[in-house]
C-alpha cells in the first residue's frame, strides 16, 4: 500500500494569539513544522502551538529559518555554512527546550523557505545543517527538498531523511521549486494539485513546468496551513488519498 506523511508549517504568528488555521488543520496532518523564532514565532507562540500539536498526538519538528522577520525567511542571505549551523542549532534548542518542558518529543527539523532552497541547490549549507541536526540529535529525522542536496547530505552523515514534495507549488526541470517570484510559482487549481500529489505518491513522478518528466521520491506532502483556502484543501487531500487507497501516517 501506498503511504505519505502529511506535514504543516505552523506558529508562524506571534503575540498570545494564534493566527490562522493552525488549530483547524493539525487533525488532517501528521507532523507539525513549528517556527522557532527567526523568520516567524515566539515563546508564546511557540508554546501554544506545541500544546495544540501534541493534544492531536501529531509528530513535532522544528522549522528553522533565516533571520529575516521582515521578509518572513523567504529572501536569500549571504551566509556561511558556519553561521547556518549555528542558526539551526540554536532555534532546535529553543524548541527542544519547550518540547522538554511539556514532556513531548522532537521527531524531525524541517528548514524554512529561503535556508531550505538554498540548502537544497548549496552541497555546503546542506552539510551544515546536516551536521547541526546529527550533533544534536543522531535520531531525528531531516526533511528536505525530494531529491536535493540537503536530504542527501543528510543521508550521508547518518539521518533518517525524507524526501519532501508540494501539492501548490510548481517544480523545474532540474527537480527544484519554481521560484515564487515567478507568475506559475503556485498552484491554485486544486484538482490539479491532487492531481500532482498522487503522480508523485504513486508513479514517483511530476510534470515540470517546462513539460519534462521529473523523477520524484514522495515521502512527506507539505501542506501550506497560510493560504486562502487552506482548510478546505485539507480536508480535499484527505479524502482524495483516501479515495486513492494512499495511507496517512
Amino acid at each position: 500500500m501506498y503511504s505519505i506523511d502529511l506535514n504543516c508549517d505552523m506558529g508562524e504568528s506571534y503575540g498570545p494569539f494564534i493566527v490562522g488555521n493552525d488549530q483547524a488543520i493539525l487533525p488532517y496532518i501528521t507532523s507539525a513544522n513549528i517556527a522557532c523564532g527567526f523568520h516567524a514565532g515566539d515563546p508564546a507562540v511557540m508554546e501554544q502551538t506545541l500544546i495544540m500539536a501534541l493534544e492531536h498526538q501529531v509528530k513535532i519538528g522544528a522549522h528553522p529559518g533565516l533571520l529575516d522577520l521582515q521578509g518572513f525567511g523567504r529572501r536569500n542571505m549571504d551566509i556561511s555554512p558556519r553561521e547556518v549551523y549555528q542558526i539551526v542549532v540554536y532555534q532546535m534548542g529553543a524548541l527542544q527546550a519547550f518540547v522538554t518542558a511539556l514532556g513531548g518529543e522532537m521527531n524531525h527539523v524541517k528548514p524554512h523557505g529561503a535556508l531550505y532552497n538554498m540548502a537544497a541547490k548549496d552541497k555546503k549549507l546542506a552539510q551544515a545543517i546536516a551536521e547541526a541536526v546529527y550533533k544534536v540529535n543522531p535520531n531525528w529525522t531531516l526533511y528536505g527538498l525530494a531529491g536535493s542536496h540537503l536530504v542527501h547530505e543528510g543521508e550521508k552523515i547518518g539521518l533518517s531523511i525524507a524526501h519532501e514534495v508540494f501539492a501548490d507549488r510548481t517544480y523545474q526541470r532540474d527537480g527544484s521549486l519554481t521560484p515564487r517570484s515567478h507568475p506559475q510559482a503556485l498552484i491554485n487549481d486544486e484538482n490539479q494539485a491532487i492531481a500532482q500529489v498522487v503522480s508523485m505518491i504513486k508513479e514517483g513522478k511530476v510534470i515540470a513546468l517546462t513539460g519534462e518528466e521529473v523523477s520524484m521520491q514522495a515521502d512527506t506532502l507539505c501542506i501550506h496551513g497560510d493560504g486562502a483556502h487552506a482548510l478546505v484543501f485539507a480536508e480535499l487531500i484527505r479524502r482524495k488519498l483516501a479515495e486513492e487507497e494512499i495511507q496517512v501516517r
